[in-house]
């Protein structure tokens, strides 16, 4: 995946039906460049999308506050991806259906489609890989435009072996891992990860709880960081449930409620983890927990370990 495209990123969208002119084409091949940027220097705007939102204008004030410039977006934001049978192949849900009891019922939560795969792969949006892809049916050994970051892969199942938390599964195990602080801030709905020295290593949009389920400030730790997580469904833990609902295992992958990481804390029943909707990251409420987007979470799983400092502040 190393070939760069030669064509303007600007006249690639004015292609697409989505941009009204040329100019809205132009806007938004910066915010995708700049979302790019923002990526790989790991602070992430969340969902590519190529709009300048929240989640990515706080990514670039973080940046502008710790390194006195913006970032330099590459002028080719974009790279080639050879789409494999292994995309394809799946196994893919025919659907994910709301209820939780209905998804209990499923073998796997897994994607739904290979556009829905690979857009995650590429932290983007399914539309954005449509619009830069207008001609694509995305099928084995097509070349697709996609944007320039490391690729997301979802880590691969493992034995539930059984937590204290909402989840369950196997603890990744890894090579030791230096002291990191991670904060989450509820008013602005970002998570930052800082080394000993007090520089930003990682940022990303959060959701972080409800009127119903606040985020529980103070100061906890992380108590274990599990990869596929059954998710352990308790009707008594969500005051929203539906009161017909009984406790349910809901089976691992990237539709699971919880996505593709729980990182556990010492906070009963409180995790940082993944989710299925990307989109609503650092803009819909939450039970309580944090929320990030599977990629996110997965980056957020190599730089922890059992004993981090997790700090939620108001």
């Amino acid at each position: 995946m190393s070939l760069v495209l030669n064509v303007t990123l600007a006249a690639l969208l004015a292609q697409s039906p989505a941009p009204s002119t040329a100019a809205a084409a132009e806007r938004q091949g910066e915010a995708l460049a700049m979302q790019v940027a923002l990526d790989r220097a790991g602070f992430s705007p969340g969902l590519i999308d190529g709009k300048m939102g929240t989640n990515t204008q706080r990514a670039l004030d973080a940046y502008r506050k710790q390194h006195g410039r913006d970032p330099l977006p590459s002028a080719n934001p974009l790279t080639t991806y050879t789409i494999t049978d292994q995309d394809v192949s799946g196994p893919f849900a025919p659907e994910i259906p709301p209820d939780l009891m209905e998804q209990a019922q499923l073998p796997n939560l897994s994607y739904t489609s290979p556009l829905e795969a690979l857009a995650e792969r590429f932290h983007a949006s399914p539309q954005l890989l449509k619009q830069l892809n207008p001609q694509a049916t995305f099928t084995s050994g097509e070349q697709i435009r996609v944007p320039d970051v490391e690729p997301f892969i979802v880590p691969p199942p493992r034995e539930t072996t059984g937590t204290s938390g909402k989840a369950e599964a196997d603890a990744e195990t890894s090579p030791p891992k230096p002291d990191v602080v991670v904060a989450v801030s509820k008013a602005t709905s970002v998570l930052t990860v800082r080394d000993a020295d007090g520089q930003i290593v990682f940022h990303a949009p959060v959701t972080t709880g409800s009127e119903h389920d606040p985020l529980p400030l103070g100061e906890w730790t992380v108590t274990g960081v599990h990869a596929n997580p059954v998710f352990n469904y308790n009707p008594e833990l969500f005051w929203d449930a539906d009161p017909s609902h009984a406790k349910a295992k809901l089976s691992p992958g990237p539709n699971n409620p919880v996505g593709v990481v729980w990182i556990d804390l010492s906070k009963e029943h409180y995790g940082i983890h993944g989710t299925p909707e990307p989109a609503t990251v650092g803009r819909s409420a939450s039970h309580g927990c944090v929320r990030l987007t599977n990629w996110d979470a997965f980056q957020l799983s190599g730089l922890v370990k059992p004993g981090t400092r997790v700090v939620f502040t108001e």
